[in-house]
């Protein structure tokens, strides 16, 4: 079975919208797109590359499909390391809206979007990877069908904006898998799902316990 993997841009205050420029995003006038620019360099290039040596097929938000759609088509370079998986692999979009996608290898998906994920888990060689795609990231992770979140955390606060892990996200526990620190302070950290948090509480010391009357 193909892992369902995420890789998610944050700010320190855990805003993920508009990363890649400044009409990535603009919803609720978000107007500081394109806050991962300055701290791109070879480094993370590298490790975004290794990712795409891993992947069978994409899974893709509506507003990320466009996006992509609009530029990777044009690099037609096969060899080249993030374009070449781009344009030659399957790529899946749930959505209600797009109809007659211009893009090779693209299919729409319309069902139950729990069994339609299962299904390409299911049938996927290599892993099932979502690159960005905000509103289905989150889906995904209410239903708990994120296997591994590649959690790329940019040392800027933006104090404004859409975050990944909204108030009402459903508890869950990870388990650090590796990571590193960029020369450009990009925090790169891998985390595998577990299920659901434990809970615990720190004792008192015994010499701080109320006398009992």
């Amino acid at each position: 079975m193909a892992k369902l993997t995420l890789t998610a841009f944050v700010s320190l205050d855990g805003v993920h919208q508009g990363p890649g420029g400044p009409q990535e995003d603009t919803r609720d006038g978000f107007t500081q797109g394109g806050w991962t620019v300055p701290y791109s360099d070879d480094e993370s290039g590298r490790f975004v590359s290794d990712l795409f040596d891993r992947v069978g097929a994409f899974l893709l938000g509506r507003r990320t499909y466009d996006i992509f759609a609009a530029y990777w088509p044009r690099v037609t370079d096969p060899q080249d390391p993030i374009a070449g998986p781009l344009n030659r692999l399957p790529k899946y979009v749930p959505s209600t809206t797009l109809t007659d996608p211009a893009w090779a290898r693209t299919t729409v998906l319309g069902g139950d979007l729990t069994e339609e994920v299962g299904a390409l888990k299911n049938t996927t060689d290599g892993e099932l990877q979502v690159h960005g795609s905000a509103v289905l990231a989150q889906s995904l992770l209410a239903r708990g069908l994120v296997d591994t979140i590649h959690l790329l955390t940019f040392p800027v606060v933006l104090g404004a904006g859409r975050r990944l892990f909204a108030e009402g996200a459903l508890p869950t526990a990870f388990r650090h898998e590796g990571g590193r620190i960029t020369a450009r302070g990009v925090s790169i950290q891998t985390y595998g799902r577990v299920g659901r948090p434990e809970y615990g509480e720190f004792p008192l010391p015994e010499d701080t316990l109320p006398e009992t009357p």
